[in-house]
């Protein structure tokens, strides 16, 4: 496969095709786009957009990220999910501050010294940010390699996904990089999608394995299934006559690291046994359960909501503390939490 034909034909294809006005392809500099890479791991372009332009608002350049609590960047991270990328992104911000002068690096090896970026991200900050030439593969890259060269990924994960690096480092243009990385994520995200890809308007249509096989499923191929896990925790939603909830912020590291959550009952207690140490709790009934599920387990939340008759004054100290219902915005609560809240709010 000719490098210089492929990396034309998809530079034609972004001309016309590609995504060219989203937020972060605006007023573009290394630290918008790394704010977007880490929002759209895991996460569709349509969720990202609103969180994006509402912490870049709020954060507009590395320093005022790095010199925010990490409270105020979880509180605007809540809803997105994989906490851990807000964690890094914080931790992040403050080793380019410390180590870089606030300016990002331009080489993949040093970006990758930065908590949570990997070699694809890398990739992405400095040549969609600064048009440093770097080849990327994520996800959607990653299909549309697969389909063009045939290459069935989970056969040996290691060795295809080598190949797929070199590949893309082959294909890599020197010019006009930023635009090049760009078209082929769009390439991955609009026309050479999961399910049946449009062929007819793809750069690669020539030349790609799948589509001569019309055989899409088998590249990259479906990951290896696994039967995830069952936990359940039991948690309480304790308000007092301030109509203020009382919320438990979580360790800085681990499942929902540094958010605020409901008080979780420990397992040989009786919810309300638990309940007394915060004061006097009435009505304490048992709520529809909610299921929340994680990459790695199913997570069952069985919840008790009650209302405080009096409230000890030490549970005002970290990590405890009594959030106004009509304020949960300000804290930075899992979706599930939000979910449940929002529930007790509308009085379900």
């Amino acid at each position: 496969m000719s490098s210089q034909m492929s990396s034309t034909a998809v530079l034609t294809w972004f001309d016309h095709s590609g995504r060219k006005s989203l937020p972060w392809q605006q007023d573009r500099n290394p630290y918008r786009v790394w704010i977007s890479e880490i929002m759209l791991q895991q996460t569709q372009v349509a969720t990202v957009i609103g969180y994006y332009e509402t912490f870049m608002q709020r954060f507009p350049d590395v320093q005022s990220l790095a010199a925010a609590p990490l409270d105020d960047v979880l509180a605007l991270w809540a809803g997105l999910g994989y906490y851990s990328r807000a964690r890094n992104l914080h931790a992040a911000a403050k080793y380019v501050v410390e180590h870089f002068g606030g300016v990002f690096p331009k080489t993949v090896e040093d970006m990758c010294e930065l908590p949570g970026i990997g070699r694809s991200t890398a990739g992405a900050v400095l040549s969609l940010g600064s048009n440093i030439r770097a080849p990327i593969l994520d996800g959607n890259v990653k299909r549309v390699l697969c389909r063009v060269a045939g290459i069935r990924l989970y056969d040996d994960l290691r060795r295809n996904e080598q190949k797929l690096w070199l590949l893309a480092d082959e294909l890599t243009p020197t010019k006009r990089v930023a635009d090049y990385n760009q078209a082929m994520m769009d390439i991955g995200a609009t026309v050479c999608t999961r399910g049946t890809p449009n062929c007819g308007v793809c750069p690669f249509s020539q030349s790609c394995v799948a589509e001569a096989e019309q055989n899409f499923s088998v590249y990259p191929g479906s990951k290896p299934s696994k039967v995830l896990p069952e936990k359940s925790t039991r948690m309480l939603v304790l308000l007092n006559a301030r109509h203020e909830v009382l919320l438990q912020q979580r360790p800085p590291s681990g499942i929902w690291g540094g958010l605020w959550v409901l008080p979780e009952v420990p397992e040989l207690l009786s919810p309300g046994e638990f309940a007394e140490q915060f004061g006097q709790a009435t009505d304490l009934r048992a709520l529809e359960p909610l299921r929340h599920t994680f990459s790695h387990f199913h997570l069952d939340i069985h919840t008790y909501a009650g209302v405080m008759q009096g409230a000890s004054s030490r549970i005002m100290d970290a990590p405890w503390r009594w959030q106004p219902m009509v304020e949960l915005k300000a804290v930075g609560l899992p979706a599930p939490i939000q979910k449940l809240l929002k529930q007790i709010a509308a009085g379900a």
